[in-house]
């Protein structure tokens, strides 16, 4: 019997095993499909990368804000091989990591519980003390509409093996993955149409905030919001595409249409029905939103196979952090103790730290609302950014630091910076002690904490 079985080798997976192995030897990692992650793969790597070349290509023709002109004209081209062969070194350096591990430790193959403490694997049953399930996630996807338009239905999993950019794309959706690509898509002169279920534009919970990135974005990008195709058909050089806007049936045709409406648990694979009856719904599985662990048994869940927030790097604490629980004999603390931090690399980007408005609200919480217009921003004028806007939440009585929103460029960045200041526990007036350098994007936030203590 082992002392801990891993379910699953993405970022959550790996994470434990690293941390499982300094304690013991007596581990197994099961894992079916490529032993890399979902981030380095599919995910947050090669996105990044598309996008990339995409606001560079768009910098390059948009110089008027810098008194330049110029004509540009940007291959486009080779941008997919790029995409690939980037991707292929970030995985290669996960799958050499992995390589390392000794043989006896790992398993390829689909894992199953047979009941609490046994899971079986091609044929072979392995029990164990305690479970880590870190399975993760795959895209959603509407099977009816995969048979109507087949290999042109494409997913987040499949975008990056494209061997070319098409000359255009439709994206059903309009969250972080959605406005990423469809951006990058756009940026790099692929015909882009986002339809939009509702009227929104990635996480942003301030009202004020989203309104903001929905005019902006829609300057740019073709939205339509509240809008969803009402029929598909496949044609012989790709798809078409009906819809109702205006009170008119409009048609468009695009060579592929990319399906971001989000992704869905992999934890259906496992059976866990055979662990407890109960547990075969799973939107009511019995997990402890801060322990991960489910209901009474030694078993964790972590990673994108269980949470609202799918984030690399909470995903790799979780999987940490669960390990040291079942080292202290399941005496389970929180695994959830890092500051929320979530970032989309739009442009302008959009990040969310701490606790949001409407969460606050919700709670009732006596709080006050710092705010800096960026379209102001000298730093901003001067790199002709100057686009979106900041909010901090402070509360009135200790003057901490609750969270925030932002819209703005550079917004990975005063995120972090964000992040670390709710993690510390800062009051606006310890922030206000703080050094800022002048011209940079960084005064903004002060300017807002600045607004923040003339309320209180």
């Amino acid at each position: 019997m082992y002392d801990i079985i891993i379910i699953g080798a993405g970022t959550a997976g790996i994470s434990a095993y690293k941390e499982a192995i300094k304690h013991t030897q007596n581990i197994l990692i099961i894992n079916d499909g490529p032993w890399d992650t979902t981030c380095a793969r599919v995910g947050c790597m090669p996105s990044k990368i598309l996008i990339a070349a995409a606001n560079r290509a768009y910098e390059m023709q948009n110089l008027n804000g810098l008194g330049l002109t110029a004509k540009v004209e940007v291959d486009t081209s080779q941008v997919m091989q790029h995409v690939q062969q980037l991707r292929d070194r970030f995985t290669q350096a996960t799958l050499k990591d992995v390589e390392s591990w000794k043989t006896e430790h790992k398993i390829s193959g689909h894992a199953e519980f047979i009941n609490a403490n046994t899971v079986q694997v091609n044929y072979q049953q392995y029990q164990a003390k305690n479970f880590i399930l870190a399975v993760g996630s795959s895209p959603n996807i509407d099977a009816k509409l995969k048979e109507q338009i087949s290999d042109r239905l494409i997913t987040t999993d499949q975008i990056f093996e494209l061997k070319q950019l098409p000359e255009s794309i439709a994206v059903i959706g309009s969250g972080v993955i959605a406005i990423e690509l469809a951006q990058a898509m756009h940026r790099l002169g692929v015909k882009t149409d986002i339809f939009a279920r509702s009227r929104k534009v990635g996480t942003l919970v301030s009202k004020n905030l989203q309104q903001l990135a929905q005019d902006e974005l829609s300057k740019e990008l073709n939205l339509h919001f509240e809008i969803l195709p009402t029929k598909y058909s496949r044609t012989e050089h790709g798809v078409e595409i009906k819809y109702r806007q205006n009170d008119k049936i409009q048609v468009l045709n695009v060579d592929y249409v990319l399906s971001a409406t989000g992704r869905q648990t992999l934890l259906d694979t496992l059976h866990l029905e055979k662990i407890n009856s109960d547990f075969s719904d799973l939107k009511k599985l019995p997990v402890d939103p801060n322990t991960k662990k489910l209901s009474d048994y030694p078993i964790y869940i972590v990673g994108d196979a269980h949470t609202n927030t799918p984030i690399q790097h909470e995903a790799a604490h979780e999987g940490k952090l669960a390990v040291q629980n079942i080292l202290r004999n399941n005496q389970t603390a929180n695994v959830k103790t890092l500051a929320p931090l979530g970032i989309i690399f739009s442009s302008p980007e959009m990040a969310s730290i701490g606790q949001n408005i409407k969460w606050l609200e919700n709670n009732e919480i006596n709080f006050i609302t710092g705010f800096v217009d960026y379209a102001k921003q000298g730093r901003a004028i001067v790199n002709a950014k100057n686009q979106g806007a900041v909010e901090i939440y402070v509360d009135k009585e200790s003057r901490k630091i609750l969270g925030a929103e932002l819209f703005c460029h550079e917004a990975e960045h005063l995120a972090h910076l964000l992040a670390w200041m709710v993690d510390e526990s800062l009051t606006v007036d310890d922030l206000l002690d703080k050094p800022y350098y002048h011209p940079t994007i960084e005064e903004g936030l002060r300017t807002a904490l600045k607004h923040a203590r003339r309320q209180l």
